[in-house]
């Protein structure tokens, strides 16, 4: 029996798997978010900005418990890096790459994001724009009113839609 080499989660040319680079995309979306440098990050890691580059790129790999410390120093839950991965990238990760017929696998159901709205230049100055209110206790209720709005949006009539209650604007 050949033993082949690992090739720890990469895919032909020894690229990084897609799954690290999404997961190294949300890294600097979120430190970008916050206005963090690459070097302040390392340094709240105690790593290199270089190795920082990595992640980011997806050329290294971040093991679990890194991951949770940066989680910490971005201040999001662990999910928020693998948020809005599309489903070939999804399809591309080791444990897909590496499936034999033997192996008892569960289709995942994923629901596609055509349209990410992380994405958006407007939502990126939106997030910007709530940091930057110096005052927390009113930023704390516009994200509360957001939020409620968010829910009710569907008695609000759109841009497309005039207002139909009867009364006037």
């Amino acid at each position: 029996m050949v033993k082949q080499k690992s090739l720890r989660g990469r895919i032909d040319d020894n690229e990084p798997n897609p799954v690290d680079v999404h997961v190294g995309k949300r890294i600097r979306l979120r430190r970008t978010i916050l206005h963090i440098t690459q070097q302040q990050m390392a340094e709240m890691l105690g790593l290199t900005f270089q190795q920082i580059q990595k992640y980011e790129k997806g050329m290294n790999r971040v093991g679990a418990s890194r991951l949770w410390d940066i989680s910490r120093v971005l201040n999001v839950p662990m999910t928020f890096f693998f948020e809005d991965m599309e489903e070939g990238v999804a399809q591309q990760s080791p444990r897909m790459l590496n499936k034999d017929s033997s192996a008892f696998f569960v289709e995942e159901e994923h629901q596609s994001f055509d349209d990410d709205p992380m994405k958006r230049a407007e939502t990126l100055e939106l997030v910007r724009a709530y940091y930057k209110i110096p005052n927390r206790a009113i930023a704390h209720n516009i994200y509360n009113l957001l939020v409620s709005l968010s829910k009710s949006s569907s008695n609000l009539p759109t841009a497309e839609e005039p207002n139909t209650n009867g009364k006037k604007d």
